[in-house]
């Protein structure tokens, strides 16, 4: 998973980041409204961690663009503020959670998964995706083998998996090379396309050929 951090703190942040990281969720931190405004234009990303006190403005003034644009991608506001009128203004302002700080990271962890598995049409932390089952939260994948009618579980390498739950949040759509060599990458780090078809080939290996379609020049659509 690969989110935007838009917060100010210089003591969060980069703590925020290295707490992200050791859960396999990597992060891009900006610090004011302006910059959130321009990246999340031009970038792709899995979420947004939105703090509401900025130097430049109210994050709720960005929620608000963003909302007024048709930009669907899921917001957790998070703010030390934890008045009621306040969190009513998130909620209703176009946030998909509202998180009081301080907070402990496992739950932040667990809302990310919630906000982005809703975002992807799934409704509990067991994805099901046609002869795909995936548990989101033990991190295990479940093919059904047509031959026996039974299911066989597929042991994954944790970047396989990161990989297969970006296509699956894709929702049924494209996700061109790019995009995907950005989100599985360490920190933001861009990944080669040359290691990425890699994973991809290992994937259909092990889920079957048909699972991954390649859209030459685009990128990959996870058939189920």
């Amino acid at each position: 998973m690969h989110i935007l951090l838009i917060d100010d703190d210089l003591d969060l942040g980069p703590a925020l980041q290295q707490a992200l990281g050791a859960e396999g969720v990597s992060s891009e931190w900006l610090r004011t409204l302006a910059d959130g405004a321009r990246f999340a234009a031009r970038a792709h990303y899995d979420c947004v961690l939105l703090d509401l006190a900025l130097p430049d403005g109210h994050g709720l003034d960005l929620l608000a663009d963003w909302r007024g644009r048709g930009f669907s991608l899921p917001v957790i506001v998070i703010t030390a503020s934890a008045a009621l009128g306040d969190r009513l203004a998130g909620l209703d302002g176009g946030a998909d959670d509202y998180l009081v700080k301080p907070f402990a990271i496992p739950e932040l962890v667990a809302r990310l998964r919630a906000v982005t598995r809703r975002a992807a049409g799934q409704a509990a932390s067991m994805w099901r995706l046609g002869s795909i089952r995936i548990d989101e939260r033990r991190r295990q994948v479940w093919t059904l083998d047509g031959d026996a009618d039974e299911e066989r579980e597929a042991n994954l390498s944790p970047r396989e998996f990161e990989l297969l739950l970006a296509l699956a949040r894709s929702g049924g759509r494209v996700v061109p090379k790019h995009r995907l060599a950005r989100q599985l990458s360490p920190l933001g780090e861009t990944m080669d396309f040359t290691t990425l078809e890699v994973h991809i080939h290992h994937l259909r290996r092990k889920l079957g050929n048909d699972a991954i379609r390649t859209v030459r020049g685009v990128g990959y659509l996870l058939q189920a």
